[in-house]
């Protein structure tokens, strides 16, 4: 959905409301999300401020009476923000290939502070978490690469220690999958491996780094095929065995640094990432009913707690 769809389908703060709420309780029976009581009646009221809503629901259940909305229990409980604003956002985070700033969004938006922006875009990156997901299969790409590391008057030595390393594994023409990691030694290739690809994967293609061959389980190993980027081989002749496609996507997301971050710091580069493969993994679809959904399945992100990670 691009900016403009969102315009006309989500013009006031009530149409957004509701579709929260239809996204939230897809069943249509809403449910309290203190008790889990069904037994809730809608309640009306005269909105005498800009930020008060005309309605909300009433638990029914005795014990309980609790009053709430359907943001109430969500990532988007108390935000100072309209809802129109946030699917604007949402639509700008999903449109944006190698993603965009803090400050273009605020720009973009018009939010008054870089603060209120840099927090809303993390708030949509807490849904692009993908969670449990399926091991990848078929042919498989593996790569790792180092992002950061420059570091003015330090020298290279102290500059290669900053670097923090990304693996990364693509299917072809599936799935894709990026972690921060500690290190790109054998144990810690193995372990990624290990999570995310398939016992049963047909073949694993990496570039000729050493760590590889042992990383791999032993079984993989007739699997496992190499290009040697040192000689300037990038495809193995009169072959598909290629490492260019998780290569790509590195590219991709070093221009987005480069471009737009300009600087990502250590504790959130996993969001990043998440943020980049969610993208990916839905470039043949329009993720913003997902991404409302999964919104709706978080709890309240405090600024506090993200600063303080």
């Amino acid at each position: 959905m691009n900016l403009n769809e969102v315009h006309k389908r989500f013009s006031e703060d009530e149409q957004c409301l509701q579709y929260i709420a239809e996204m939230r309780w897809p069943d249509g029976v809403v449910r309290c999300p203190t008790c889990g009581n069904d037994k809730i009646v809608k309640v009306e009221r005269s909105a005498t401020s800009k930020n008060r809503r005309k309605w909300f629901y009433l638990c029914q259940e005795s014990t309980c009476r609790q009053q709430f909305s359907p943001t109430s229990g969500t990532i988007f409980q108390d935000t100072h923000l309209p809802l129109i604003m946030w699917f604007q956002a949402i639509a700008l985070v999903l449109n944006a290939k190698k993603g965009l700033s803090a400050m273009q969004l605020q720009r973009d938006l018009g939010i008054g502070g870089y603060k209120t922006a840099w927090y809303l875009y993390h708030r949509i990156r807490e849904a692009m978490e993908e969670g449990t997901i399926p091991t990848l299969g078929g042919t498989v790409e593996i790569d790792e690469t180092y992002v950061g590391g420059k570091m003015r008057g330090r020298g290279v030595k102290a500059a290669k220690a900053a670097k923090q390393v990304v693996m990364g594994a693509v299917e072809r023409g599936g799935k894709l999958r990026l972690r921060h990691v500690a290190n790109a030694q054998i144990t810690t290739i193995r372990n990624f491996i290990d999570e995310h690809d398939s016992p049963d994967v047909e073949r694993i293609m990496s570039d000729d780094n050493r760590a590889y061959p042992p990383a791999l389980r032993p079984n993989l190993n007739d699997r496992h095929f190499t290009v040697n980027h040192i000689t300037g081989e990038y495809v193995k002749r009169g072959t598909d065995i290629t490492t260019n496609t998780i290569e790509s996507v590195f590219s991709l997301f070093k221009r987005g640094i480069i471009g737009n971050f300009h600087q990502v710091s250590i504790q959130h580069l996993q969001r990043y990432l998440n943020e980049f493969s969610y993208r990916y993994n839905r470039r043949k679809e329009d993720p913003f009913t997902e991404t409302v959904a999964r919104l709706c399945g978080f709890s309240p992100l405090t600024y506090q707690s993200l600063i303080s990670e």
